[in-house]
Parts: C-alpha cells; sequence; structure tokens
C-alpha cells in the first residue's frame, strides 16, 4: 500500500506540476515564479493531508523526489511550452488527472492511517483540489473549485470509490485505477459538456 500511494502521489505531483507551470507561463512569470507555481500546484494538497493525519513531515519535504519531480515538470513546460499548448485544453486535462491521482491516493493514505470512511473520502478530496486553490490564489484568481464545471464533487466519487473499496474488502489496486478513472473521466465529461452544481444568483439592484 505504501508503494501505491507513493506511485500515484509522484504521477499526480508530475501532473499538477505541468498544470501549475502552464498557468505560469501563460502568466508571463519567470522562470522562478513557473518553478513556484509547478511546486505549489503540485504539492500543496498532500501537504495539507499529510498534516492532518500526522504524518510529519509531509513526504513533498521528506522525500527529495517530490521536488525533483515538480521542478523537472515545471523546467519542461517552461522549455516546451508552445508544444504542450498545442494539445487542446492540455492543462485543464492535466488538471484533471492530477485531481484524479490525488483524490484516491489521498483516500488511500488516509485509510492507512486509520481515519473513519468519511474522514478518507474527505481528506481524499483535500488533497485532489489543495494544489489547484494554491495555485490560483497565487495568480490572484478565484480558485477553480469555486466557480468551474464539476471539480471537488469529481474528486469526492473518485475518494468515494477507494473507501467504499475498502470496506467490502476489493484489491486496493483495482479500486483505486477505479476511482481515478472515473473522477478523470467525470472532470473531463464535466469540461465538455458544461456541467455545473447551481450558481449563486444576487439579488436584483434596488
Amino acid at each position: 500500500m505504501q508503494t501505491l500511494v507513493l506511485v500515484l502521489d509522484l504521477i499526480g505531483t508530475f501532473v499538477f506540476a505541468v498544470s501549475g507551470a502552464g498557468k505560469g507561463v501563460a502568466n508571463r512569470l519567470d522562470l522562478f515564479g513557473v518553478l513556484v507555481l509547478s511546486f505549489a500546484a503540485a504539492s500543496a494538497g498532500s501537504i495539507a493531508r499529510d498534516v492532518v493525519i500526522g504524518a510529519i513531515p509531509p513526504a513533498a519535504f521528506g522525500d527529495w523526489r517530490y521536488l525533483a519531480v515538480s521542478a523537472l515538470a515545471g523546467l519542461i513546460t517552461f522549455a516546451r511550452f508552445r508544444a504542450i499548448q498545442r494539445l487542446r485544453s492540455a492543462v485543464l486535462v492535466f488538471d484533471a488527472a492530477g485531481l484524479a491521482l490525488f483524490a484516491v491516493s489521498g483516500a488511500q493514505k488516509a485509510l492507512a492511517f486509520g481515519l473513519t470512511p468519511v474522514m478518507a473520502v474527505m481528506l481524499g478530496m483535500l488533497t485532489g483540489i489543495g494544489g489547484g486553490i494554491v495555485r490560483d490564489m497565487l495568480l490572484a484568481e478565484i480558485p477553480i473549485v469555486l466557480r468551474s464545471e464539476l471539480y471537488a464533487v469529481t474528486a469526492l466519487v473518485g475518494a468515494g470509490v477507494v473507501v467504499v473499496g475498502h470496506l467490502a474488502e476489493l484489491p486496493p489496486t483495482g479500486v483505486t485505477i477505479a476511482g481515478a478513472v472515473l473522477c478523470f473521466g467525470l472532470r473531463v465529461a464535466a469540461l465538455r459538456h458544461g456541467w455545473r452544481l447551481p450558481t449563486a444568483k444576487p439579488p436584483p439592484a434596488t
């Protein structure tokens, strides 16, 4: 289980770092700013998760591979942004992949630390959305989780699949893959079809 969580974390770190670095380049940040944004987007969610469950120091600080992976993704994106940009909605696709991977890895790690099923689902969601929130706040934007197509809900679904599979004593690798695929598919479908929760409407001016 520890190996599975580590692999998912590192893959999620890379794809979220590409997402963060891509937004940094699009906003014309310098190389340092792009690398900071790539690390923040890739690690904020997992840091919050580890602090909550008492895994101190957080893996992003205690394992050099997290910093190396996010830095590599940032450098690649900075140097080859045009190639990445040519892919259709590349940043959003990478963001969806990172959301799915972090949601399921967060839920698995929470279960491994003995948290209740409900809290494991919540921490899976927090792991998935934390990086995107910090990334958007650093760019002075309203976080996408608060204003866009289904985002946090898809993370809840992915984490929920992991927890239900755990309660049913199903193979953890299979349910983790299923949760990640379902979360990613829902997020991409929401982007394509514009699915979203009801939006708040201000009262008419008097």
